[in-house]
């Protein structure tokens, strides 16, 4: 299956479409990638050339367009059922599904205050608002963690959907300086850090 084209945000600063490309590697999808500088006056324009939305990441698959990374997440998960975007149960697919939803709509003050930038690297302000929403990602880490450690290194186990769309948070905090607080939070972090897809998209 091919015929994929993922637009996308250019890689220093798109952490949603960071998200969709993981996606797609995951799905072992055969797809080429339409990269747009985001840093541009005209991005915007060149975006809506291809995304009806006119945001990146969206993914064109012969004549349909899925714009958003957690929409094509869900369309990769159609066409691809055995790639493992998802973990195997019901239950675990419903809380990788709430998790990765509360990721998509929330922690707005991480990522309005540490903006996505991989030419970065600078210093965590504690004084920022933030020890709520850094407190619930480390909640969602570490228990996912203590469920799944000896299934995997990720939170579900094996590298999945729900661990794409928190790669950019880890990769936030690597540039930030933030470190966070538990072990098994902190081992979770080098785990994505460490990941061949993370790691190829950094380079």
């Amino acid at each position: 299956m091919d015929n994929f084209i993922l637009i996308s945000g250019n890689k220093n600063q798109s952490s949603w479409s960071l998200r969709a490309w993981l996606m797609m590697k995951i799905a072992n999808a055969n797809f080429k990638v339409k990269f747009i500088d985001l840093s541009t006056s005209d991005y915007k324009e060149q975006i809506l050339r291809y995304s009806p939305s006119g945001k990146v990441p969206a993914l064109i698959h012969n004549d349909l367009v899925i714009c958003d990374s957690l929409a094509i997440g869900e369309y990769l998960n159609e066409l691809f059922p055995n790639a493992n975007l998802y973990p195997n149960t019901v239950k675990e697919r419903a809380i990788a599904r709430s998790l990765a939803s509360e990721m998509h709509a929330g922690f707005t003050k991480i990522r309005s205050t540490m903006p996505f930038r991989l030419d970065y690297v600078g210093k965590y302000d504690d004084s920022l608002m933030l020890q709520q929403e850094l407190n619930r990602i480390e909640e969602i880490w570490s228990l996912q963690r203590n469920l799944y450690q000896e299934k995997g290194d990720f939170l579900f186990g094996k590298f999945c959907l729900i661990d794409a769309m928190f790669a950019p948070i880890v990769i936030r905090f690597a540039k930030y300086g933030y470190i966070p607080d538990s072990i098994s939070a902190r081992q979770y972090c080098k785990s994505i850090l460490e990941h061949k897809f993370v790691k190829e998209w950094i380079m």
